[in-house]
């Protein structure tokens, strides 16, 4: 139960920057985006998380969602970067990628 509180807090801080680089992608409606983050690997990811986060997303107007009907059932709402977001995206893979090599230094430098 601890370890999955540990992954979770470690998750929380790099879900959304994923999840705009995934919408930069190309249009996409929520349970895509979920199925798309658990074939990444993020199986923990559940609506209660996701669909919050976009909400947020929304507000922040880094991202517009457009509501269309659905031949499988209801109608989808799906989303789209604007500017912010893509720039947002941007930075989150700029500070990804230095996070990225800090860790790894320490990991290496335990390791020697």
């Amino acid at each position: 139960m601890e370890e999955n509180m540990k992954q979770s807090q470690l998750l929380k801080g790099v879900l959304e920057g994923c999840v705009l680089l995934i919408i930069g992608q190309g249009e996409i409606y929520g349970y895509e985006l979920m199925q798309r983050l658990h074939a990444y690997g993020f199986t923990s990811v559940v609506g209660g998380t996701l669909y919050p986060l976009l909400t947020k997303l929304e507000t922040q107007e880094q991202i517009t969602g457009n509501l269309r009907t659905s031949p499988d059932g209801p109608d989808r709402k799906y989303f789209r970067l604007t500017t912010s977001g893509v720039k947002a995206g941007q930075d989150f893979e700029r500070q990804w990628a230095e996070l990225r090599a800090q860790v790894a230094a320490v990991v290496e430098d335990k390791n020697k």
